[in-house]
């Protein structure tokens, strides 16, 4: 049977009319599965707030499970901020924060099942102030751009706003005087959409209720349908509630899912007069479509158009769209980007992410071909964690052995969280020397048992990937009382992002890392963790798969209780605080030093 959901526009915190509309559709077509609501979901102002708080707070109970993502609005910051610090929403939660019972907060971007439907979404609205709440970030827009790559099509995709040009090639009749003008709707959204390729796609903020006709999609044999919904209490009596049972692509026939209803048009987003309204904007505007983001032709002095960069052929080498893409299609970007280089640093002309990132920060001489992996010269003056490099900061140092070197995380998760970094430039721990690789477990048990002496157990994970280009082994202290629930956590933040872990138990870790060994393949990337009980997790990267960067910080960020520390740019200190907490670790370390 196919699922029955309820699709709602802003509430604007109006819940009691919200939901008591809901009891009376219930009443009279029977129960529904879930409630979706898109656009602005908390007040509009503060006459409303107490009715509001009733339920986020338990005092009313919201009557049917209900997912929004208009996280902005009066009194969000609040909410949402101690949502986010609950222990049920932290790790990886792509189905919903829970911000009270029943009532599930979709944050930022993501892709999750809802009753067999496959639900993808972005929260919050664009825009160019850096606001925690309420605003979609590059790194969203991205992480659906990927999604858009995987197998099996979306069935809702949620936004609050209108794609920009929606009502292209749609009947005249049909559009009304509020929805022609389209300086209202966002442009990112109807490049996504173009590429997600949804069967549905909802969006509130408008105001008012529009049902476009299907629309065809390029390289793809389903129909899109388009829904804007109006306001709760809208003045205008507009629909803001609108009931929906579609069968789930999983169990759709490919005849069904490709059935052309008579009045199908063609693709809205696919008209030049967009594209060409899209290039008059300015090349400097950071929040132009998330295809591009920097014109390399100014930073090479090559090329004289200043077309914005394709994000995705600089990634990968390939376009989906191929000629019919607005943005540039760079050949030296992308072999910038095959030797190295910085991909901020390419697109933005910056990099933002310090020490942590382990890319390159200058443009490569292309007239040169490429050195072996085994000359490491140059790369040992740009590394961030080269010894030789004048980048290194070296006050982050708590112990230098012959192979490796241990140095306090910039930007540490917790006090302790140390990297363990060959001094030579190798690219991963898995392939050392017999020398190397007994070095390191000295290193491993030294701060195994120093944590230890302090009522915690070591945690040790590493992204071995072709563009990490100097290796760091990261370590963090996790309580022992909490180290049995690591597996599991790791394990479910992995099913949240779309992968699985390979989970292998042993004796003792001197065994764990042979089987790492065994399992690394120099041509595709590997991500692991070593647990204190012997457990070892691990993912083989498919070839060009975007892997997070910092997943293993982030679980653990979850696990701690400590969300806002995922990101390390949250976690920076002055370096007169970080050299003190060099001096105490070493304190607490010096006994277990194997080169002390």
């Amino acid at each position: 049977m196919a699922p029955r959901i309820l699709l709602c526009g802003d509430p604007l915190g109006r819940l009691n009319q919200l939901f008591k509309r809901v009891q009376s559709v219930s009443k009279s077509a029977g129960q529904f599965d879930a409630l979706i609501c898109v656009g602005q979901f908390f007040p509009d102002s503060p006459d409303v707030l107490d009715e509001f708080l009733d339920y986020v707070e338990g005092r009313a109970q919201v009557p049917i499970p209900t997912y929004f993502t208009g996280d902005y609005g009066v009194s969000a910051p609040k909410i949402l901020s101690a949502t986010s610090k609950k222990g049920e929403n932290q790790g990886f939660k792509m189905d919903g924060l829970v911000v009270a019972h029943n009532l599930f907060w979709l944050r930022g971007s993501g892709k999750f099942t809802l009753h067999g439907l496959s639900v993808a979404y972005l929260s919050g609205r664009e825009s160019s102030d850096g606001g925690q709440f309420g605003k979609y970030s590059e790194d969203d827009v991205d992480a659906l751009r990927a999604l858009a790559d995987d197998s099996g099509v979306v069935d809702l995709f949620l936004t609050n706003e209108w794609p920009a040009g929606v009502t292209n090639r749609a009947a005249e009749s049909d559009i009304l005087a509020d929805v022609s003008d389209s300086s209202c709707c966002d442009s990112n959204v109807s490049d996504l959409v173009k590429e997600i390729k949804p069967r549905y796609h909802i969006a509130g903020s408008m105001g008012v209720f529009y049902a476009r006709e299907p629309y065809l999609n390029v390289d793809s044999s389903h129909v899109t349908r388009f829904l804007g919904l109006a306001q709760v209490g809208n003045k205008n009596k507009q629909k803001f509630l609108h009931a929906l049972s579609p069968t789930p692509t999983s169990v759709m026939s490919p005849s069904e899912l490709s059935a052309k209803p008579p009045n199908t048009t063609l693709c809205p987003y696919t008209l030049r007069e967009g594209a060409a309204e899209s290039k008059k904007r300015s090349n400097d505007d950071a929040s132009d479509s998330q295809y591009w983001r920097y014109d390399v032709s100014k930073r090479q002095k090559n090329g004289s158009d200043g077309e914005k960069l394709c994000f995705k052929f600089v990634c990968s080498g390939s376009c989906p769209r191929g000629e019919s893409c607005h943005f540039q299609h760079n050949a030296e970007a992308r072999e910038q980007c095959r030797r190295g280089v910085c991909l901020d640093l390419i697109i933005k002309g910056k990099c933002e992410k310090g020490p942590e990132c382990s890319y390159k920060h200058e443009f490569q001489d292309l007239s040169v071909q490429r050195k072996p992996r085994s000359e490491n010269a140059n790369r040992s003056r740009e590394c961030w964690f080269c010894l030789s490099s004048p980048s290194v900061e070296s006050h982050l140092i708590v112990s230098v052995g012959e192979s490796f070197y241990c140095a306090l995380a910039k930007g540490s998760l917790v006090d302790d969280h140390i990297l363990i970094i060959p001094i030579e430039h190798l690219p991963n721990t898995l392939a050392l020397s017999p020398e190397g690789e007994s070095e390191l477990s000295r290193y491993q048990n030294g701060l195994r048992s120093c944590y230890k002496s302090q009522g915690n157990d070591a945690v040790f994970f590493e992204l071995v990937s072709k563009r990490v280009s100097h290796a760091n082994l990261q370590v963090v202290p996790v309580p022992s009382s909490r180290a049995r629930l690591l597996p599991d956590i790791f394990s479910l933040a992995a099913e949240k992002l779309g992968f699985k872990l390979v989970t292998k138990k042993f004796g003792d870790s001197s065994e764990g890392r042979k089987y790492l060994q065994k399992e690394y393949d120099a041509a595709l990337g590997l991500f692991y963790v070593e647990l204190p009980d012997g457990t070892v997790l691990s993912h083989t990267l498919e070839e060009n798969e975007v892997f997070p960067a910092q997943f293993g910080r982030e679980v653990l960020a979850g696990l701690l209780k400590i969300p806002d520390r995922a990101d390390w740019r949250n976690c920076k200190i002055s370096q007169e605080e970080e050299v003190k907490l060099v001096e105490e670790f070493k304190k607490q370390f010096q006994e277990f030093d194997p080169f002390q």
